[in-house]
């Protein structure tokens, strides 16, 4: 069942912004395609298999992160909001529980701005994660750096 996305305050979100030098279609092609968004999705070192990816308010994303020193991270989400091509929101049911939103804003054909904001219930869970998300998310938008050059 589809919830509201939270509303928060600047204590409880983590929030990563970057300016892609691609038009807001391609940029939100890369992430609302699987075959786009397994290739970047994650840190450095990471790869991912999707086991479910049901890109529609209420459906499913159901993937896992095999991390670089053998780990395996399952990973459950919903996407709680989609707008084409300008928003795509999804709620963990994963821990750490948190809801992403990412806002795709033009800029101009060449150019789009991606606001990602990682969005927690609590202060103490968003500070838990904030020392370690912050350089992961500029890690992920450069592997989507290197996607999107490909589908150029």
């Amino acid at each position: 069942m589809a919830t509201e996305i939270i509303a928060t305050t600047p204590e409880t979100e983590i929030v990563s912004s970057r300016i892609f030098q691609v038009s807001r279609e391609l940029l939100f092609k890369a992430w609302s395609e699987p075959d786009h968004l397994k290739n970047w999705w994650g840190p450095n070192g990471f790869t991912n298999t999707f086991n479910e990816f049901d890109f529609r308010v209420g459906g499913k994303w159901s993937f896992i992160m095999h991390g670089p020193d053998k780990g395996n991270y399952a990973n459950e989400c919903e996407f709680i909001k989609i707008e084409v091509p300008s928003i795509i929101a999804w709620k963990r049911y994963s821990k750490p529980i948190f809801q992403v939103v990412a806002t795709f804003e033009e800029i101009n054909k060449e150019q789009t701005k991606l606001i990602f904001k990682m969005l927690f219930h609590t202060a103490e869970e968003c500070q838990k994660l904030r020392p370690f998300v912050v350089d992961k998310n500029e890690e992920n938008f450069d592997r989507l750096e290197v996607e999107l050059a490909k589908m150029m």
